[in-house]
C-alpha cells in the first residue's frame, strides 16, 4: 500500500493532493492485527458519537491499544474528507492550524494483566493542531517515518451547527414494513444560513446508532419553503430495520461470573469466557431492555484504572442452529468489531454441535452485540435471522446536513443532531 499524500506532506514539495489509494483508510479500520479496543468520543461521555462543533471548546479522545510489552513510536495526521468519505481536493493549511504530523505522546503499559498491552490515549483539538473548516475527517494513525503503514483510521465530524435540525421517528407506514421497521422524518430551518439552492447543494444523511455500513446517504428535501427543508418519505429512503434490543455480556471480572456467563477457565496463561448459548428470537416478540445501542465500554471490577488495568480475555459465542445457514455467513457483531465483516468475528458452523461458534479476543468491560447474517454481493448485513425485526426497539438516529457551495471546494456539514426513540416513537 502506497500513500503519496503523505510522502508529500513529509517532504513538503507536493504541489498536487493525490489520492489514497486504499478505500479502508477512509473507514473505520484496524490494519495491524496487535492494534486492539480503538474508541474515539467526545470527551463528554464515552458512549458518544465522535461529533464536535467547529472553534468550540469541545474535544474528541482516542484510545486504542497494542499489544505486547514493546512501545510503538506513533505519530497521527488529519485527512479532509468530502461528505462521500472521499478525499477533499484541499490542502492541510487550508482546514487545519500547526503541523501536519505529531506525535502521540500519552500512554502507558498494562499492569498486572495475563496479556500485555501498551494503552494510547489522545485528545484533540490540541496545542499543536486546530480545524479551520467543517466536514468529514479521517484521524490516521502510523509508526514514525512510516506514513504509508498505517496501523488505523478512524471517522469523526466536525459540525458548524448554523442549522436547527428537528427529527420525528415514528414507525413505518408502509403495510408491509409496519411492524418491523422505523421512519426518521426531520426538518432543517435554515434560516441563520444563506443557502442558494437548497435542493441541488444541500444533502442529507442518517445514521441508525452510529453506524455507516447501512447509512441512508444523499437524501433530497421533499419540500421546500423559505427557511425550512422537509424531509418525509413513504419508501425506503428514510426508513429501517427496528432490529432488536442488542444482546449484552459483562466480563468486568475474571472471578465471578455474571449474566450470560456459563464459565470462566484460566488455560495456558490466559483467561477463557464461555457465555451461555444464545437463544433464537427471530420469531418471539419484543421486549425491551437497556442496553448501549451495540457499543461497549471498558470497565474492570476488581481494579481502578481500566485503561490499563483491564485484561485481555477470550470470549467464546455460541449460536445453536440445526441447519447451516447457505448463501452467507454469520457474524458476531457490533462496535466490539467496528461494525466490521471479518476474520475476527466470523462464526465458523460446527455440525457436530449444531452450533455456529466465535472466539474473540476482547477487554473486559460491558459489550453489546448482535448476531449477523451477511449474504453474498451485499455491502451491509441483515442481524434479523435470529434477531427479529421490531418497530419498538429503542435505537438512536442521527441527521447529518451537508452543504456543498458551489464556489468552494470542500462539503461543509451545517448541522447534526442525534435523538433516541425512547418514549419519542410515535405511530
Amino acid at each position: 500500500m502506497f500513500i503519496p499524500y503523505l510522502i508529500g506532506l513529509i517532504f513538503h514539495f507536493s504541489p498536487q493532493l493525490s489520492e489514497f489509494n486504499d478505500s479502508l483508510i477512509f473507514t473505520n479500520h484496524v490494519f495491524n492485527e496487535n492494534i486492539k479496543t480503538v474508541q474515539l468520543y467526545n470527551e463528554e461521555w464515552n458512549l458518544s458519537y465522535p461529533v464536535i462543533k467547529l472553534r468550540s471548546n469541545e474535544k474528541l479522545i482516542l484510545h486504542f491499544d497494542l499489544l505486547g510489552s514493546r512501545t510503538g513510536n506513533y505519530y497521527y495526521t488529519f485527512i479532509h474528507c468530502d461528505k462521500d468519505w472521499k478525499q477533499s481536493n484541499i490542502y492541510p493549511s487550508d482546514y487545519m492550524e500547526g503541523f501536519p504530523e505529531n506525535p502521540l505522546e500519552e500512554y502507558n503499559a498494562s499492569v498486572n494483566t495475563t496479556v500485555d498491552y501498551i494503552h494510547y490515549r489522545l485528545t484533540f483539538p490540541n496545542d499543536r493542531v486546530q480545524f479551520n473548516l467543517s466536514g468529514n475527517y479521517i484521524i490516521l494513525v502510523f509508526p514514525l517515518n512510516e506514513p504509508d503503514n498505517p496501523v488505523l483510521s478512524q471517522r469523526f465530524i466536525v459540525t458548524e451547527e448554523t442549522v436547527i435540525i428537528n427529527i420525528a421517528p415514528h414507525r413505518s407506514r408502509m403495510t408491509a414494513d409496519i411492524y418491523t421497521k422505523q421512519q426518521v422524518d426531520f426538518t432543517v430551518n435554515f434560516s441563520a444560513v444563506k443557502l442558494a439552492d437548497p435542493y441541488r447543494d444541500v444533502y442529507a444523511f442518517i445514521l441508525q446508532n452510529g453506524r455507516w455500513n447501512n447509512a441512508k446517504r444523499n437524501i433530497k428535501p421533499e419540500f421546500i419553503s423559505s427557511d425550512e427543508l422537509k424531509y418525509s418519505s413513504l419508501s425506503d429512503k428514510t426508513a429501517f430495520n427496528g432490529g432488536n434490543e442488542f444482546r449484552y455480556f459483562d466480563i468486568r471480572s475474571t472471578r465471578y461470573m455474571s449474566q450470560y456467563v456459563k464459565k470462566i477457565d484460566f488455560l495456558i496463561a490466559n483467561y477463557h469466557v464461555y457465555l451461555v448459548p444464545s437463544e433464537n428470537r427471530e420469531f418471539k416478540p419484543y421486549f425491551y431492555w437497556q442496553d448501549f445501542n451495540g457499543k461497549y465500554y471498558i470497565a474492570v471490577q476488581e481494579q481502578k484504572k481500566p485503561d490499563t488495568d483491564a485484561d485481555y480475555v477470550y470470549v467464546y459465542f455460541t449460536l445453536p442452529s440445526n441447519n447451516i445457514l447457505e448463501g452467507g455467513r454469520m457474524y458476531v457483531s457490533g462496535a466490539l468489531n467496528n461494525w466490521k465483516y471479518d476474520n475476527n468475528n466470523l462464526m465458523i458452523y460446527n455440525p457436530a454441535e449444531k452450533a455456529y461458534e466465535c472466539v474473540m479476543l476482547l477487554k473486559q468491560g460491558w459489550y453489546n452485540f448482535e448476531y449477523l447474517f451477511k449474504r453474498e454481493g451485499i455491502e451491509d448485513g441483515v442481524a434479523t435471522s435470529f434477531e427479529g425485526s421490531h418497530y419498538e426497539t429503542e435505537n438512536d438516529y442521527t441527521v447529518l446536513i451537508y452543504h456543498r457551495n458551489p464556489r468552494e471546494r470542500y462539503d461543509r456539514v451545517i448541522g447534526v443532531q442525534t435523538v433516541n426513540t425512547l418514549n419519542r416513537l410515535t405511530d
